[in-house]
Order: C-alpha cells, then sequence, then structure tokens
C-alpha cells in the first residue's frame, strides 16, 4: 500500500502539456503543438493544427494512445528506419539487443528461435504488437512470440517498454511492451542484399496517395543457407521466408478515419534435433514450416480533446514439424488464434485534466495434432487519470480483467516525470503485471486447470537527459521486478497421485518467484559534425527466489556500442562515405534451473559502411552498403548446444524515389 501512496503523491502533483494525438490527414506522423508569447504558461494557447515532429518521440506502449516520450516516467526505447538501415541486415537481434537492458537467446540463426529477454523477464513475458495486434501464440507452451519470424526490412519503427503494464495491456505485459510498427513509406523504397552463406534478400515498399486516403505495401523475401545449428554439427540449417504488410487510410473527415493494416508471412526452418539413440543434439533433417497472418481494421475520431480508436484484430500462426526420416507428413502440427476488440481513447477533461480509458474483449483458441481445440476467453477495461502541465507530468490508472477460466486479476500502474532543469527530467514509475496460464498450461497432456495468473510489480527511478533522437542524450534508470506465482513444468518421475495424477511425464504449476533488479546507462553524442557515438549498459541480477540460483540465460553485463562517422555532414554534399561499428559485449550466464551449464561471456564486433553514388531526388539517394559481422570470428553461445553465426561479409544497395 505504501509504495501506491508515494506514487499517487507525486502524480497528484503533476499537470499538462498539449494533447499528443495525430492529425490523420498529415502525410507525416504529427501532434497538436502549443504557440507561447511570453514565458507563462497563460502567455500559450494550444493549436489544433498541426507541425512536424520526430516520430522517434511518440509511443504508444505507455497509455495507450500516442504521447510523447518526455511526457512519460516509464522507460521506454524507440529505434527508427534510419537507425535500422545503419545497422543494415534481415537479423532483428543486432536491432534490439541497442536497447538496454535486452538480451538475445536464439536456437542457431537466423529465423531459428529467438527470445528477447528484457530486464531478466522471461521472453515470453514481454507483450508484442505488430501495428497494434498481439501476435503472441497461442499453441506455443508459454504463448510468446518468436523473433525468428519476423524480419526488418518491413519493418518502419520499434517501440520498447521495459517494464510491467498490464493497467493499459492486460495480459502478458510483465517485462514489457514491444510494439513493431510496419512500414508505410510514401514513394517506392528498396533494397537487396548478398552475402555469406549464400544469403540473399530483398524488400520493397511502395504507396498510392490522394487527398481523400492512402494505401502502403511492403514485402521483403529471404533465403540462406545458413549453418548448422547444432554447434557440434556439420550439417547446414537453412532459412527461407516471404513476408508481406500493408496499411491503409480512408479520411472521412478532418477529425474522422476508417483505417487497416495486414501482416502475411510463411517460412521454412531447417532444425537440428535429438536424435535416438544419444538423444544429445547434433545434425538431422527436421525442419519447421511456419505460417504467420494477422490483421486490425477500425475507426479512428481525433478532434483535439477527444481522441477515440475502435479496433477488431486477430492473428493466426501455424506450424508443422516435418522429420523426413520417419515419415512425410508432420509429426507435430498446431494452430494458435485470437480474436480481439477494443476501445480506447483520451479526454483531455479541461485545463490540465486527462483521461486514457480502454475496454477489450480477446478469445483465444489451441489445437494440435495431439490435443482437440480448447478456447478461452478475457475481457477487460482500464481508466487511467492524468495531469500534465509545463515540465511536470504524471498518470495514474487502474485495471480489471475476467478471465472465463480462473477469475480476475486487477493492475495498478502510475509514473511521473519532472524536468529539473532544462532537458534534464527525473523519471519515476510502478506498474504491476499479470500474465494469464496459456491453453498448453491448462489443457494439454502436461495441462493443470488449477493454474493462477502470473503476477509482478516493477519499480523505476531514473535520470533522462533529451532522447535518442538528440544529438546528445543520457540517462540512467534504476529498476526492479518483483515475481510471484510463475508458472514452471513440475516433473512427475516416480510421483504419483495429486498434482501428477494422470500426468505421468509432468505438468505445470504456479512454483516459483523470482526478482531483477539493476541499473541501465544509456548515451549518445555527436561530436562535431560528422561523428556519432552510442552506448548502452545494462547490469541484471535475477535470481530465482524459490532456490536462491541465477536466472536461466540472464548474464548480468551487457554492454552494446555504436560509433558512426559520416563524411559528408556539415559538407553539405550528398554523395560521400559513411562508416560504422558496433560492438557487443556479454557476460556469462547459466543455461539451465540448477546453474549447472554455463554459457560463456562473449564480444561480437562488427563493421558497416555505405556509400551514395546518385542523388534520387528523395530522402533516400541510391546507395550501396557492405558489413562484415563477427569481424573477429568469435565462437559463442546464447543457448547450451546452439552454435551462432562465424565471420561473414555482406553487401548490398538501397534505393528510394
Amino acid at each position: 500500500m505504501r509504495k501506491y501512496l508515494f506514487l499517487l503523491s507525486c502524480v497528484a502533483a503533476s499537470s499538462p502539456v498539449v494533447a499528443q494525438s495525430y492529425d490523420p490527414r498529415a502525410p507525416r506522423e504529427t501532434v497538436p503543438y502549443r504557440i507561447c508569447n511570453g514565458d507563462e504558461e497563460a502567455d500559450c494557447r494550444t493549436e489544433f493544427g498541426s507541425r512536424p515532429i520526430r516520430p522517434s518521440t511518440i509511443t504508444i506502449t505507455v497509455t495507450g494512445t500516442p504521447i510523447e516520450t518526455e511526457d512519460t516516467g516509464q522507460p521506454v526505447t524507440i529505434i527508427p528506419r534510419d537507425e535500422i538501415e545503419r545497422v543494415q541486415g534481415e537479423d532483428i537481434a543486432r536491432i534490439l539487443q541497442r536497447a538496454p537492458g535486452v538480451t538475445i537467446s536464439r536456437n542457431g540463426g537466423v529465423g531459428s528461435f529467438t527470445g528477447v529477454r528484457v530486464r531478466g523477464g522471461e521472453a515470453e513475458q514481454l507483450l508484442v504488437l505488430v501495428d497494434g495486434v498481439r501476435v503472441g501464440d497461442p499453441a506455443s507452451p508459454a504463448g510468446g512470440f518468436d523473433f525468428g519470424n519476423i524480419l526488418p526490412g518491413t519493418i518502419a519503427q520499434i517501440d520498447l517498454l521495459r517494464g510491467s503494464n498490464s493497467t493499459v495491456w492486460g495480459s502478458d505485459a510483465v517485462a514489457g511492451v514491444l510494439a513493431v510498427k510496419t512500414r508505410s513509406d510514401s514513394g517506392i523504397n528498396g533494397s537487396a542484399e548478398y552475402g555469406a552463406r549464400d544469403t540473399l534478400s530483398a524488400n520493397l515498399s511502395g504507396s498510392i496517395e490522394s487527398d481523400d486516403a492512402f494505401l502502403s505495401v511492403a514485402g521483403g523475401y529471404y533465403t540462406s543457407d545458413g549453418f548448422s545449428a547444432a554447434a557440434s554439427g556439420t550439417e547446414s540449417d537453412g532459412f527461407e521466408q516471404f513476408a508481406v504488410t500493408a496499411r491503409g487510410r480512408w479520411f472521412l473527415s478532418g477529425t474522422t478515419e476508417l483505417f487497416a493494416s495486414g501482416r502475411y508471412a510463411e517460412g521454412m526452418l531447417e532444425i537440428d534435433g535429438f536424435p535416438f539413440p544419444s538423444f544429445t543434439l547434433s545434425d538431422t533433417l527436421e525442419y519447421q514450416e511456419t505460417t504467420q497472418y494477422s490483421g486490425a481494421v477500425g475507426l479512428l475520431h481525433d478532434n483535439g480533446p477527444l481522441y477515440l480508436q475502435a479496433t477488431y484484430s486477430f492473428a493466426d500462426t501455424e506450424r508443422a514439424n516435418f522429420d523426413p526420416n520417419f515419415d512425410t507428413a508432420p509429426g507435430f502440427t498446431s494452430d494458435g488464434h485470437s480474436d480481439r476488440f477494443e476501445v480506447k481513447g483520451e479526454y483531455r477533461v479541461i485545463g490540465p485534466l486527462l483521461l486514457n480509458f480502454g475496454a477489450d474483449a480477446e478469445w483465444t483458441s489451441l489445437e494440435t495434432n495431439f490435443t482437440p481445440r480448447q478456447d478461452t476467453s478475457i475481457y477487460g477495461g482500464y481508466l487511467q487519470a492524468g495531469i500534465e502541465f509545463g515540465g511536470l507530468s504524471g498518470h495514474v490508472g487502474l485495471r480489471h480483467d475476467e478471465h472465463d477460466r480462473y477469475g480476475g486479476a486487477t493492475s495498478f500502474g502510475a509514473d511521473v516525470s519532472y524536468a529539473i532543469a532544462g532537458d534534464l527530467r527525473l523519471k519515476a514509475s510502478v506498474g504491476e503485471g499479470f500474465k494469464a496460464p496459456t491453453l498448453f498450461q491448462l489443457y494439454s497432456d502436461f495441462g493443470n486447470e488449477l493454474l493462477v495468473p502470473e503476477k509482478s510489480t516493477s519499480f523505476d527511478l531514473g535520470l533522462a537527459y533529451k532522447d535518442r533522437g538528440a544529438p546528445f542524450y543520457a540517462g540512467v534508470t534504476f529498476f526492479r521486478r518483483d515475481s510471484e506465482d510463475l508458472i514452471q513444468f513440475v516433473s512427475c518421475f516416480g510421483m504419483v497421485g495429486g498434482i501428477c495424477t494422470n500426468r505421468p511425464f509432468g505438468t505445470y504449476d504456479n512454483v516459483a518467484q523470482a526478482r531483477a533488479q539493476g541499473v541501465e546507462v544509456e548515451g549518445g553524442a555527436t561530436l562535431g559534425d560528422a561523428l556519432q557515438v552510442r552506448a548502452t549498459y545494462s547490469y541484471v541480477d535475477s535470481e530465482d527466489r524459490t532456490t536462491g540460483n541465477r536466472l536461466a540465460r540472464r548474464p548480468r553485463h551487457a554492454v552494446n556500442l555504436s560509433v558512426d562517422w559520416d563524411s559528408a555532414a556539415g559538407s553539405g554534399e550528398l554523395l560521400r562515405p559513411r562508416f560504422g561499428a558496433d560492438v557487443r559485449m556479454v557476460s556469462d550466464s547459466f543455461d539451465d534451473a540448477f546453474n549447472s551449464v554455463r554459457l560463456d561471456s562473449y564480444v561480437v564486433v562488427d563493421l558497416r559502411a555505405e556509400m551514395p553514388v546518385a542523388d534520387l531526388g528523395s530522402d533516400q539517394p541510391l546507395v550501396l552498403f557492405a558489413r562484415v559481422e563477427n569481424l573477429f570470428d568469435a565462437q559463442y553461445q546464447t543457448a547450451a548446444g546452439y552454435a551462432q553465426a562465424g565471420r561473414g561479409v555482406f553487401g548490398g544497395v538501397r534505393f528510394g524515389f
């Protein structure tokens, strides 16, 4: 109760800035703005027209509606399209690890299962959205999203909230929220790349625009012979994927629009397994086919004081695993599906007061060749009050959800952001999260229908000077997250009766508690006109509170450093080379809950270069680029027994007109 009273007192002292909502007719993202004729607030007025702003200052992850990152006390990292292109390549892990608090584990090369852990949370405790659609797989054991199935070529922006926020987002937002926005470029943009391990990728995006409508389509293709996923193997395991995304808007008036989005991806991944009689990870002929499709359609109204959005969305993930040594038919198939309807909005009540609100209903289903169709539903709603004024802003909210299997869950959240001096801000937040038991955990052959939700409470306190889009920025954040009723697999070997009744091979139970705490430091500087340096450091102390052991695959230390030099900066010339380097240093960790299998520390260095060769009359000239990944051919593992890519050289072309 004391933590609630403390944050409530902070929020009660806060007040507003301007409404953070988009002008739907603007060709680029815009927000209403303040005009001041003096230094006092009384000399200012709000104009509900629009002016261009940097998209990298706007996020939806904290309130569910557009808001500038400086107006929230919650920790948010935004990675825009220009940074994605600067990193180069189709490995999303190389992009996500630029955010503080993020570590990656992967079972092989690009396309293999890729888990993203934020601040020591489980990979499945991160809520993932693509164009606002929840894309976790209800048919997977823990219901998470596999980042091996999304490539950066069709991504415009990534927003990462590093903290519990079930107050706005409901179930699954325990470790945070990651929102992907797909590309909706004006004109035509494309790229093609070829390199090591016979890897080829190509992306193309374009749009059709009028005064009343906008339609954009982006597509990408990737294929690679890869390398052996098993570190002990010699046979290459390849990956091939095709993906297409679309986003459209139809402006019914200056304040109202219809919108729709969709994504379709299908891929084939060669995998290694645990063959008889050794049952150790080694080369096999197994492969997995995955098809994902998702979409949304809705209505948005924004007249300045009131922002209102109603959306229907769906997502589906189908998987089929094959082993040609045994059968041409798949040995395992699964289909996870979700449908969701939600209404959310923001209302500027009067003066400094605002309300964020929302209600939603979600229906999920699971079906495998071993488990007949199972389904469940959850309904929820939230109300979040805010005060924003000058350099002080804050929000406090409450949410309640009802699950048709286990009952209700209530979540609280609050944050405050205060400008101490100029652009230096003190930020603090508290958030609660919960994760409903998955259909697999409830109803599979290993299921337990008595499970209750996992729960968490996270705290943040930090200082921030500007944001990542500024020439100079810096920040430090101290955090802690306590989790309880964590669901783990329980072995029933040699046990009878009780929870193991009719579950001879094991089951799931709420048996674990965990704590993760630490500090994140980040900063960037543009030195002169040409040199830009960025760095992040994360210290994460994670502990299984039941056993006292460190949590598996959670390194305590992670450093990411990037350096970019643009020879054309400040010269007014376009066609001059740019160079860059990325260094990733990760400390050792353990692969298992018993802390008996160690994963060694590693350092990976990448070099990048690009050369504009022609001005095509757009923001995107014709650019030749190249890079060397893992320059020193470091041999390391992020999951025991699974190899990671060695040195590789890649080159390509990027254009826009």
